[in-house]
């Protein structure tokens, strides 16, 4: 749906992002802790959500998943 923007689900056109760029705790979404700190290392979780069928998928920022992948908390 990310690159397409059609619902692999039902071919439904009608998507929505939620752009998970709120409070890095967490209070806004799924966000993926990548420090010990709040404000050091966040990776925000996008939400892309049809509205004919409910289908969603989560994308991470190319530059987000680099973070993950050198973050000691995530398990490899």
């Amino acid at each position: 749906m990310k690159n397409t923007k059609i619902c692999p689900k039902c071919n439904g056109d009608n998507i929505v992002i939620i752009r998970n760029d709120g409070h890095p705790d967490g209070s806004n979404g799924n966000n993926i802790m990548t420090k010990s700190t709040i404000l050091s290392g966040v990776a925000f979780v996008k939400r892309y959500i049809c509205c004919y069928c409910g289908y969603t998928e989560e994308w991470i920022d190319q530059n987000d998943i680099k973070m993950i992948m050198n973050s000691k908390k995530i398990q490899k």
